[in-house]
């Protein structure tokens, strides 16, 4: 998402998608409930990605691993980049700062 003032008029993107995978948003000033557990849902994902590399890690250095356990790695990693991708689209809104969009389809 391009910065375009929405998040400083209190628009804020939130850490998950609704109906096919379409970005939702909050109004407010960011002290409300929904806010408050995007919050927690954001820190909650960004510990989750770190425990995936780590896993990726322990995985690739396994020279017996399979094609099947490789391509399922491939899978939850490229979901949890997208899942980061959100969250650091959300939050550099939120600090003003514009988020260049290279043309990678989510």
């Amino acid at each position: 998402m391009k910065h375009n003032g929405r998040e400083a008029a209190g628009i804020r993107q939130l850490p998950w998608t609704g109906q096919d995978g379409k970005p939702c948003y909050v109004i407010g000033d960011g002290n409300g409930y929904v806010s408050r557990m995007a919050d927690g849902i954001e820190n909650i994902q960004l510990g989750m990605a770190g425990d995936l590399i780590g896993h990726a890690n322990e995985l690739l250095a396994d020279r017996k691993v399979t094609g099947t356990e490789l391509h399922f790695l491939a899978s939850r990693l490229t979901e949890s980049l997208r899942t980061v991708k959100r969250v650091a689209e959300s939050r550099g809104s939120r600090l003003g700062v514009a988020v260049a969009d290279p043309g990678i389809d989510d």
